[in-house]
């Protein structure tokens, strides 16, 4: 399997932004410390083989929400630093397709192949990953380049941040998109 340059194959970085630094507000436990340097190496080498990478901005409708546009939180991670030729799609709820010009865009960039990271694997990548496979791209989730935070379930017991990311990653794997680790991806680049 190899994922052709020729296909446009397109970089979609979901809400990495400093809102996520927070660990606390959201739970206070967190996954994969590497993820964001993943996330980089992902993006250093999309830019270095000028292909189409769309960042997305969660903007909650929330003032009180460390990602309102109202707070510092909602600016991207001093990483990511979007150039001119990358689009910044603001969102409002989990799916980066929902009220976003998102899939006009790759359309009109003629991309049918997408690689998604950011954060978080059971929220706002899961329900974009899942929409994508809907919609027909061709869908790479790549796993160690998403990280989530732990959650509590109805019954009130605590479920850790490894296993909401297990479990997130378990039920799109296959049905909604081929998933790979940075390496795996990095080597199927043709």
């Amino acid at each position: 399997m190899k994922i052709s340059k020729e296909k446009n194959p397109a970089l979609v970085l979901i809400d990495i932004q400093k809102g996520f630094e927070d660990i606390t507000h959201w739970g206070g436990e967190r996954n994969n410390p590497d993820a964001e340097t993943n996330m980089e190496k992902l993006l250093v080498s999309w830019r270095k083989n000028n292909l189409p990478v769309f960042h997305i901005k969660h903007c909650s409708t929330s003032p009180t929400s460390p990602l309102s546009k109202n707070n510092s939180g909602n600016d991207f991670m001093d990483f990511i630093d979007p150039q001119d030729n990358e689009p910044i799609i603001e969102k409002e709820v989990n799916s980066a397709f929902i009220d976003t010009n998102l899939k006009e865009q790759l359309e009109t960039k003629k991309t049918d192949t997408l690689v998604i990271i950011g954060l978080t694997t059971d929220h706002c990548v899961s329900t974009t990953t899942r929409m994508a496979g809907n919609y027909g791209f061709d869908t790479y989730l790549i796993e160690d380049a998403v990280a989530t935070f732990n959650k509590t379930g109805a019954n009130g017991q605590n479920y850790s941040a490894q296993l909401i990311h297990d479990t997130a990653i378990a039920s799109l794997k296959d049905e909604f998109a081929t998933v790979l680790s940075t390496e795996q991806l990095l080597q199927l680049i043709s």
